[in-house]
């Protein structure tokens, strides 16, 4: 008997061939006898499908169609079934096969020689056919991770822009973001360095290493997240993260709880993002401070308030305008003492005192009247917090 009547003989029997195929699959292998996942009609639609294009190949067919072996790769990817069970199904269908198509070839009277060829050509079939099932099985993963995180991304553009507000979406789009309900959360907000590029390269892998969850979208001119910090320790780790991978300036908003407020939070993040750094760190927080959130609570009116109190002070050198607002900032972290600032600043004490009081010369405010105080910290405050 030749390879082709051997072909004809199994083409024959392709039916019974096929159930034995799926009968051995279901009971060997316990994903598909336990899951439910694919159905008995499903698998043995697949499996006549696979051994029928491979008996053919018997025939001298030396350009296999593996359109069989994809379709059923793509299709248990969409389905959730493991690649490991898929391909523990192919060894178990293919050495079914093998035994049907010997025990066949060995009662026809067919040579040991050509059985051995039979055999190689069916070795070859189930290579080709897993690897064709195995490279379809992560193409179709690829695209569902591209959907997904074309889907997350899309929901963290809603919760930024106010676009889910009622209680039930809230709750869905938190657990297809994978973050809970509750807070505490913070928005991210990083510089891009150009439309389209990542500002924080790979940024919710490194996060995610330190147990920290979070959501991203790039925007035109900004990649923001919604990150949750579950422990108290973790916006240390975030900042210290973010410090390690920052290339251009980013602005960390204050916690909050609720992920409807997570628009007014990106405000918060892009100023903290735009506001003049201390300790020239390209990662700013915005201080969750009564002082800080009125300096950006009304930005007109505020940088009216800004122009009027500190207008003698613009007027001066950038340097030496710098230098006296250092110096005011120290006085206060101080507690008003000019020893202590001196300290801090590395100057004498009597030059504390002169540039404090040329900044009372500059502003017409004096640091001994607790009114004009407020308003001076008021305005320093502004001065930093707004563009």
């Amino acid at each position: 008997m030749s390879a082709v009547e051997l072909s004809r003989l199994m083409l024959a029997r392709i039916g019974e061939l096929g159930d034995a195929v799926t009968d051995a699959i279901a009971r060997e292998v316990d994903f598909y006898g336990s899951s439910g996942v694919v159905t008995l009609d499903d698998l043995r639609e697949s499996c006549l499908a696979n051994t029928t294009f491979v008996i053919r190949s018997l025939a001298g067919d030396t350009d296999l169609d593996v359109a069989p072996a994809e379709e059923t790769g793509a299709a248990r990817a969409v389905a959730g079934v493991p690649l490991t069970a898929v391909m523990s199904a192919y060894r178990v269908g293919f050495r079914v096969m093998w035994e049907e198509t010997v025990t066949a070839a060995r009662q026809s009277g067919m040579r040991a020689e050509a059985i051995l060829d039979t055999t190689a050509q069916i070795l070859q079939a189930h290579e080709t056919f897993t690897q064709a099932m195995a490279g379809a099985y992560r193409d179709q993963l690829t695209v569902q991770m591209l959907q997904r995180e074309e889907e997350r991304s899309a929901l963290v553009e809603a919760l930024l822009f106010r676009r889910i507000t009622d209680t039930q979406n809230l709750w869905d789009a938190a657990d297809l973001l994978r973050l809970p309900v509750a807070g505490p959360f913070v928005v991210v907000a990083a510089q891009v360095p150009a439309i389209g590029k990542l500002g924080l390269p790979e940024i919710a892998a490194k996060l995610d290493a330190h147990d920290i969850r979070s959501a991203w979208r790039l925007l035109p001119d900004l990649q923001v997240g919604i990150v949750y910090l579950p422990r108290t320790e973790s916006r240390t780790t975030l900042i210290r993260v973010l410090r390690s991978a920052a290339t251009a300036r980013v602005g960390i908003s204050p916690d909050f709880d609720n992920l409807g407020d997570t628009g007014d939070a990106l405000r918060l993040a892009r100023l903290a993002l735009a506001a003049k750094s201390s300790d020239h760190s390209l990662v700013s927080v915005f201080e969750d401070s009564p002082l800080a959130y009125a300096a950006v609570s009304s930005p007109e009116v505020m940088e009216r308030i800004g122009r009027s109190v500190l207008g003698g002070l613009n007027a001066l050198p950038d340097e030496e305008r710098a230098i006296l607002v250092e110096t005011f900032r120290a006085w206060l972290d101080a507690g008003g003492s000019a020893n202590e600032t001196a300290a801090r600043i590395y100057v004498h004490p009597n030059t504390v005192r002169h540039r404090l009081h040329r900044i009372e010369e500059h502003t017409g405010r004096s640091l001994s009247r607790p009114k004009d105080v407020a308003e001076l910290c008021l305005a320093f405050e502004i001065d930093r917090r707004l563009p």
